[in-house]
């Protein structure tokens, strides 16, 4: 690789950086921080369980979970238990054990620290705005 191509894409580099700095904050349409949820996990005595938005919204088109599945856009909106989950509801219609690990593997989303409140946790919003824009 010439040293000509090298600075090319370094300049290439530092114009993305530059641009992705630039986004008003105002304007994202998306949040990918993790959902911790715990509207009943303290009261049974469970870790409040976590939900990696940015995974599985790599995967999947918003309206797979917010349409197909019914997930309303508001971290603590939804009224989701083991129950519902078990009957292939909510998060239940894939973590079913074919599609993804079933309700057995409780840890693996069970892995909030207790105590943690329903929330969109270490979201871009949340890193990148200030903290006047993070109490609106």
């Amino acid at each position: 690789m010439s040293e000509k191509s090298i600075w090319r894409r370094l300049l290439l580099v530092v114009l993305a950086l530059v641009a992705v700095l630039m986004v008003d904050v105002d304007e994202a349409h998306a949040e990918y921080g993790d959902i911790v949820m715990n509207n009943y996990s303290d009261a049974a005595g469970m870790r409040p369980a976590i939900f990696p938005h940015w995974f599985h919204r790599v995967r999947f088109r918003c309206k797979v979970c917010h349409a197909d599945l019914g997930f309303k856009f508001k971290a603590g909106g939804n009224e989701i238990n083991m129950v519902k989950i078990i009957d292939g509801q909510f998060c239940g219609a894939c973590h079913n054990g074919e599609l993804a690990w079933s309700v057995e593997n409780c840890n693996l989303c069970h892995s909030a620290k207790p105590g943690t409140p329903t929330q969109v946790h270490e979201s871009t919003i949340q890193k990148l705005a200030p903290a006047a824009l993070q109490k609106k």
